[in-house]
């Protein structure tokens, strides 16, 4: 097969230099342009490229684009200004893998209460594919427009498909209690993340109003069948990357461990990046890869699900390329093992 021409809208942050370096190492894809609003270039912005990618941020322009040849867009834009630039794109019959939130959410009332603003682009958000392979991988091949889910959602979804596939546990009251460095909060400075701020200090953040809760409830209903409730709260940690989701919930039968183990690795049997364990995940264990680890217990009855990935990679990038693979066929493992 030939080599996928592939388009990093946004090169600048960490998502998108952690996508370039995966897709560097990709034997099934060629970068032929990368946008920015930072006229540089790339290793200019990201030192760690130098030697590696010969090549100079340009403005965004769809019809640039399509006269470099180009398959597929990779967005690593915000939320926002994703329906606005995507559009343009597949009107060019450019297929684009979106890592903002802007096609997450099937419901434009849904996306409008927690995103404060209308969207834009009700026509393609109508046929977005949700990128969850290990969920949503049937539909991902020859998809035009596949939403990169959330770094936290990854935690929780996966966390509790097999639960709530099997009807295990409660489908209210779930508790989600997730905690990210502060790399999620991406390259803009900001006061909160202003090293003063942040190191030596644990902080809760929107609890109650954090955007992915409703991007975990879309998910987890889907596998349900029915509407699921969880309570979200995440949590900035002084660390610079990894996600780790500490998951409470009521069985709906008196469950084992052991059960628990047999019903995980059952269910994400020939899946390559979930690792179902015995032993307790830590970020660490995940840094640099695509793998999402998983550990269950349970504990005075309840059962109580652990997560950790890491949100720049797994989060972000590293499965926005799982999702490339899928889209075009490539072995789901190319550029991530």
């Amino acid at each position: 097969m030939d080599k996928v021409k592939v388009a990093v809208l946004g090169g600048s942050g960490y998502t998108g230099v952690e996508l370039i370096k995966i897709l560097l190492r990709h034997p099934g894809a060629e970068i032929v342009a990368i946008t920015s609003r930072q006229d540089e270039h790339i290793a200019d912005l990201h030192p760690s490229l130098l030697g590696r990618l010969d090549m100079r941020c340009e403005p965004f322009s769809p019809d640039a684009l399509q006269a470099k040849g180009t398959q597929l867009a990779f967005g690593c834009l915000p939320h926002g200004n994703s329906m606005e630039s995507i559009p343009p794109l597949l009107d060019r019959d450019i297929r684009v893998i979106d890592l903002s939130a802007d096609y997450r959410l099937r419901d434009v009332n849904v996306y409008q209460e927690w995103y404060k603003e209308p969207h834009q682009d009700a026509k393609n958000l109508a046929h977005a594919v949700y990128g969850l392979p290990e969920i949503y991988g049937g539909r991902l091949a020859g998809a035009k427009l596949v939403a990169n889910p959330g770094c936290y959602p990854q935690t929780a979804i996966l966390g509790l498909a097999p639960l709530v596939a099997n009807k295990l546990i409660e489908l209210t009251g779930i508790i989600i209690d997730s905690k990210s460095g502060v790399s999620g909060a991406g390259r803009t400075p900001k006061l909160n993340v202003h090293f003063p701020e942040c190191n030596e200090s644990v902080s809760a953040y929107a609890v109650g109003t954090h955007r992915h809760t409703p991007e975990i409830e879309q998910a987890l209903g889907d596998i349900a069948g029915e509407p699921v409730s969880v309570i979200f709260t995440p949590h900035l940690m002084p660390m610079d990357r990894g996600i780790f989701s500490t998951i409470y919930a009521n069985p709906t039968r008196a469950v084992t461990e052991s059960e628990l183990v047999e019903l995980y690795r059952g269910y994400f049997a020939g899946q390559s990046f979930v690792r179902v364990r015995t032993s307790l995940p830590a970020t660490k264990d995940t840094v640099g890869t695509n793998f999402l680890d998983l550990c269950t217990k349970v504990v005075r009855g309840k059962v109580v699900v652990l997560a950790a990935e890491d949100n720049l990679i797994r989060g972000a990038s590293g499965v926005a390329v799982q999702n490339f693979n899928r889209v075009f066929g490539f072995d789901e493992r190319t550029g991530l093992m």
